[in-house]
This record gives C-alpha cells, sequence and structure tokens, in this order.
C-alpha cells in the first residue's frame, strides 16, 4: 500500500482495472484474479522489491559451480539474496529501485520458482510450502483494499515524505509503520457482514 501511496497514478490504474472487471457492488473474490492483470503486476512488483525475506534459506552446492564469475565448491554453503536480485539493474534494467508495475505487462515471470529473477517464495525443494495461500492471500487482500477504498495520506503529508526505509532482519518490515487514510469507496451494503 505505501508504494501505491507514492505512485497515486498507479493507484487510480489499479482503481480503474478494478471498478471496470469487478463493478462497484462487490467485492474481489479469488476467482476475480486472473480477470485482474494490473492488480497481478503490482503484487509482483511489490514482492520483487520488498521481499518477506531478503535471503532464501541457505543451500549446499552439489557440485562445482561458478556464479557470475565466482567459483563455488561442491559443498560450499549459499544463500540466495532475493532483496539484492530485485533491484539488480542488470536483471531489471534501469530505475530498479523504483516501482513500476508495468515491467512485468505482458511478461511471463511468475513468483513460483520458475524464473530466477523473481524468487519471493523461493525454489526447488525448499520453497515455501506456503506459496498458494500465501500467494492468492495477498493478491485477494490487496485487491480489496484497493477496490474497497479511497486510500491518502494523512492531511500535511506529500507522498515524497514517505519513508520506504526497511528493517533488516529475517523479515524486512518498514522502520516506520504507515499511516494513512481509508475512505469506503463502495456502497454501505457491500461492507455489512451478512447475518449469522
Amino acid at each position: 500500500m505505501s508504494e501505491l501511496l507514492r505512485k497515486p497514478d498507479v493507484l487510480t490504474k489499479a482503481t480503474e482495472e478494478l471498478d471496470r472487471v469487478i463493478g462497484r457492488e462487490r467485492l474481489v473474490t479469488e476467482g476475480d484474479i486472473t480477470k485482474l492483470p494490473y492488480m497481478q503486476a503490482i503484487v509482483k512488483e511489490t514482492m520483487r522489491l520488498h521481499p518477506v525475506t531478503p535471503l532464501l534459506a541457505p543451500r549446499l552446492s552439489r557440485e562445482d559451480a561458478s556464479v557470475d564469475g565466482y567459483d563455488i565448491p561442491t559443498g560450499t554453503l549459499v544463500f540466495v539474496n532475493v532483496w539484492a536480485i530485485g533491484r539488480d539493474p542488470a536483471v531489471w534494467g534501469d530505475a530498479p529501485d523504483e516501482f513500476r508495475p508495468e515491467r512485468f505487462a505482458g511478461s511471463s515471470v511468475d513468483v513460483k520458482g520458475q524464473d530466477f529473477e523473481l524468487l519471493p517464495f523461493g525454489s526447488g525443494r525448499r520453497m515455501c510450502p506456503g506459496i498458494g495461500l500465501g500467494l492468492k492471500m495477498e493478491q485477494v487482500i490487496l485487491a480489496n483494499l484497493v477496490h474497497g477504498f479511497a486510500w491518502r495520506l494523512p492531511d500535511g503529508m506529500a507522498k515524497e515524505e514517505l519513508s520506504m526505509e526497511e528493517k533488516f532482519g529475517l523479515s524486512m518490515p518498514r522502520l516506520i509503520p504507515l499511516q494513512a487514510i481509508a475512505e469506503p469507496r463502495l456502497p454501505a451494503h457491500i461492507y455489512a457482514r451478512p447475518p449469522p
């Protein structure tokens, strides 16, 4: 959500896609996600720039290898730095630190470990077992947050003031928590809970 608040044009484009595909009389469901390519691109771009964990689980090299000019002997403990890969200009071109979901438009790059430029869930046997649930939850929750609410920063705060600095650790949360204002944008009955 922070990246979307820093890029109002991206937020507007996502909202327009949601209104066009979903309408304004219901919330987004899991089955809708495949019809929302721009929202999918936003999720991929978010995972690229802000992976949940900066380093994948360590691996042992099964055979001698050479990676980017470095020799890796058999039995070497290897850590894959997905945070660095996600910001590598050799992989992502110019402005790799910039949030641009359009870089995934028409792209076959997925987050399921087949494309080594985007590995938020890892790859192979040590891939996160919760990828199916985690990916769907992130897509549906973000889509409903964007669809259900008009978002803005608190009065007097410019988008340039929104810090994206992260705390380094096993996960990489924002150093300064996001403060934003969310106002309902759909009819009131959409937000009502069904009777038990």
